[in-house]
């Protein structure tokens, strides 16, 4: 059969048009099944609380139930690789948590890179950690927190190794020449345990873990470690008031593995910034002292690889290794 030539250009055409037509259409039919968002922390961590939260906007607004899956381990690698290894269908996510920024320089045999092998979907909140003191140490700034470690043994807690809040004391450390020392924990919920117990007297846990006893009077917040004060906690101040150019945080979003169609990506990119909109959402996220990471996916990877190569770059000139 011969084909006049503008009909087999048409026909061509339309064959290569195939494949663009099929993403579109499966990613207007997203999601048709549950979706799993995996967290590389346990229940009632940072993690875990942000997950949930922003998986119930996701179920309301698509109509299909986002399962929130606990993979604790490794500093979050565990999750994080269970992400990399799934199919690239959008139906297994993760909720980024600020430990991948150092987990490349911190592990010494990862089976994946993260910044390769994952696709950013959209950032959600940065959380300042607070510098925190249990009320029997007798200071109530950060001069006065220096000061006196400075002639007295103090130590902080972490939720491990690693960690946003292990890496917070660690720069502490060594910008003021003070030497506290770390104690690791698995987790935030041990770490705030034994601070409130008294069993150590510092801790830089995250906003979200500390806001409640911060308010109750159970802990004394001397500074937070954002560049910017929080409006959770409008008297307290920066650490970079007392120390010019510290910062650290902790800051979480939403990921997917690598070759995730474009078409899906920007779909739940543009579901997670309504749903940052929302005007319950956005007050819950404000008042554990979190600061809106609207944007796009390209935006949100931005922000993974400068976080990378800053504390990276910390752990490296420390010779910081997982246990």
């Amino acid at each position: 059969m011969h084909l006049p030539r503008r009909k087999f250009l048409h026909l061509g055409a339309g064959v290569a048009m195939l494949p663009a037509a099929l993403h579109l259409a499966w990613a207007q039919s997203f999601p048709v099944h549950p979706v799993r968002i995996v967290v590389g922390f346990a229940a009632g961590s940072t993690t875990d609380i942000l997950a949930r939260l922003m998986g119930q906007w996701l179920s309301q607004r698509l109509g299909q139930q986002f399962v929130i899956e606990n993979r604790p381990g490794a500093g979050g690698n565990i999750g994080a690789e269970t992400v990399v290894k799934a199919a690239a269908d959008g139906y297994t996510l993760l909720m980024v948590p600020p430990a991948v920024a150092g987990n490349d320089a911190l592990y010494e045999r990862l089976s994946f890179n993260f910044i390769r092998d994952t696709a950013p979907v959209a950032g959600v909140v940065r959380v300042p950690n607070v510098v925190e003191v249990n009320p029997s140490v007798p200071v109530k700034t950060i001069a006065e927190l220096i000061a006196y470690a400075k002639t007295h043994p103090l130590s902080f807690a972490s939720a491990g190794i690693g960690t946003a809040s292990h890496l917070a004391g660690h720069l502490f450390n060594k910008i003021t020449g003070v030497n506290m020392q770390h104690v690791p924990y698995r987790g935030d919920g041990p770490a705030m345990a034994d601070l409130l117990a008294g069993q150590v007297q510092v801790g830089f846990a995250t906003m979200t873990a500390s806001i409640g006893h911060i308010r109750a009077d159970r802990l004394r917040a001397l500074a937070v470690t954002t560049l910017q004060r929080s409006d959770a906690l409008p008297g307290i101040p920066s650490v970079s008031d007392y120390l010019p150019g510290y910062e650290a945080s902790s800051w979480f979003g939403i990921a997917a593995p690598k070759d995730t169609p474009a078409e899906i990506v920007d779909s739940l990119n543009r579901q997670t910034n309504a749903g940052l909109a929302d005007p319950t959402i956005k007050a819950r996220l404000l008042d554990m002292g979190g600061m809106l990471l609207t944007g796009s996916p390209v935006d949100f990877g931005k922000l993974i690889a400068d976080e990378t190569e800053k504390w990276g770059k910390v752990i490296r000139e420390a010779g910081i290794r997982a246990e």
